[in-house]
This record gives C-alpha cells, structure tokens and sequence, in this order.
C-alpha cells in the first residue's frame, strides 16, 4: 500500500468539497477485462527509476500503479476506470494508454 502524504489541496479548499469513498463508486462498475491485451503499460522501466517524485502512485484513483519491494512500477490495468489520467500525469511521458479493445473495458452502470 502506498503510504505517501500526498495533499495537493489547501486544507480551507478541501474543506468544501463533500466526501467521497471511491470504493462506493466503483461498486456500480463492471468490468470486462482484456486477458490478452493490456491496453496501460510502462514504456521503460529504466526510465521509471530516475522518476524521484514517481506521481503515478498518486494520480490513478483506483490505484492501478503500484510500486514492488525492488522500486519497479506495477500496472494492475485490470481495475482500470478509463479516465485517462495516467496519459498526461506522467511527468516523462513514460505511460502508453489506450481505449481497450471492442467489447472490452468499463461499463457504467448509471452512465
């Protein structure tokens, strides 16, 4: 589990914004996930270790980057949510993302 302090907000903004479980939301998710194809990857790996600040383990609302006990990024797109994040959060542009295959990917349930 990541266990960065990461608080992007000022805490009088913050203060005005309603709470939200994303584990509540994602519940109305379902998932057909592509076994064969990983439509998020890490480019290069090399490139990830000279990242100091590493924000894909910040950005990703369900937490698809995850760090392993050598420094290496995970990507665990099977719980990915599409919002695209991971494609202009990179600082050096080391994330390939694209829309899974037809029938693949996210269905909303209310949306």
């Amino acid at each position: 589990m990541n266990d960065r302090k990461h608080q992007p907000l000022s805490p009088e903004l913050e203060a005005t914004l309603p709470a939200v479980n994303i584990d509540n939301l994602i519940v109305s998710i379902k998932y057909y996930v592509d076994e064969e194809f990983a439509h998020i990857q890490v480019r290069e790996h090399t490139v990830c270790a000279t990242c100091g600040p590493k924000p894909c383990l910040d950005f990703c609302p369900v937490r698809v980057f995850t760090q392993d006990g050598q420094g290496r990024i995970l990507v665990g797109y099977q719980a990915c949510v599409e919002c695209g994040s991971c494609r202009i959060g990179c600082p050096l542009h080391n994330i390939d993302w694209q829309l899974p295959r037809g029938g693949y990917g996210v269905a909303y349930k209310f949306g």
